[in-house]
This record gives structure tokens, C-alpha cells and sequence, in this order.
């Protein structure tokens, strides 16, 4: 059940906390909106509890986006060190905060899904499992019917 709740909000957290770089932030708040929205349809969320994960979210966001610019300037930069005269101290400096970056991002992200779990209550968190794992085993159908297909 947990990890099925787990699945559920980080599905969640995936779809608002992406990183939109090339979009204006009127165009960031339509997306958020929308996936507040669905999540509000598929729970029964009430205006507050929106108007809550709504605030968690652009609270959070700003700062997880901020964290991904860096950490995609430190690909980059470790990209670059691909050549013949390769720097190894360089490759591993920034390959170790690339690997700090990443985990600051995954423990915000953590912290924004449980922020957002709170909000539910026991019957939303009860519904969330319920469509969670029809959606699990309708991927997982897909995925048994894709390697059919394959081995045929």
C-alpha cells in the first residue's frame, strides 16, 4: 500500500515539479493547475486542500528548479571533459556535486511529496492507493501485450 501510495505521489511531483526551463512562468502555472485539478477530480479535493497543495508546490518549486538548472550545467560541464585531453580531477569534482545536487533534489522532492500526502484524508489516501493500482496493473498489461507483440 505505501509503495503504491508512493508511486501515486511521486507521479504527482514528477508532473508538477518538471523542469519547464524554456516556458514563462504564466505558462508554468497553467500545467500545475491542470495537474492540481486532476487530482482534485480523481480524490474529491476541496477547495482548500487545493489552495494548500497548490502553495506546497510553488513553494518547493522554485527551489527544485533552481537545483535542476545547476545540476544540468554540471552534465555539461562533465559532457565537455569528453575529449582527448580529459580532465579527471574536473570529471570527478563535478560528478561528485552533480551526485549532492541530485540527492538535495530527490530529498525536496520527498519532502514536497509528503508535504502533499498530509493534505489527504484517510478516504482520499484510500481512494489515491485504489486508482494507483488500477493504473499499475493497466501499465502492466500494456507492457504483457507489447512483448507479445514483440515475440511474434
Amino acid at each position: 500500500m505505501k509503495l503504491v501510495k508512493l508511486f501515486g505521489i511521486a507521479l504527482l511531483t514528477i508532473g508538477l515539479a518538471g523542469p519547464v526551463m524554456a516556458q514563462d512562468m504564466s505558462q508554468q502555472q497553467r500545467p500545475q493547475g491542470d495537474q492540481v485539478d486532476q487530482l482534485a477530480e480523481l480524490v474529491g479535493l476541496s477547495d482548500d486542500q487545493q489552495k494548500e497543495i497548490r502553495g506546497i508546490i510553488e513553494e518547493m518549486q522554485g527551489e527544485i528548479q533552481g537545483l535542476q538548472a545547476e545540476a544540468q550545467q554540471l552534465q555539461q560541464a562533465i559532457q565537455a571533459e569528453i575529449k582527448p585531453d580529459y580532465d579527471e580531477d574536473s570529471i570527478r569534482e563535478n560528478a561528485e556535486k552533480l551526485g549532492d545536487l541530485t540527492g538535495e533534489m530527490t530529498a525536496l522532492s520527498t519532502l514536497m511529496q509528503a508535504k502533499v500526502d498530509a493534505v489527504f484524508t484517510e478516504e482520499q489516501r484510500a481512494e489515491l492507493d485504489k486508482r494507483m493500482k488500477q493504473m499499475q496493473q493497466q501499465m502492466q498489461q500494456r507492457r504483457q501485450m507489447q512483448q507479445q507483440m514483440q515475440q511474434q
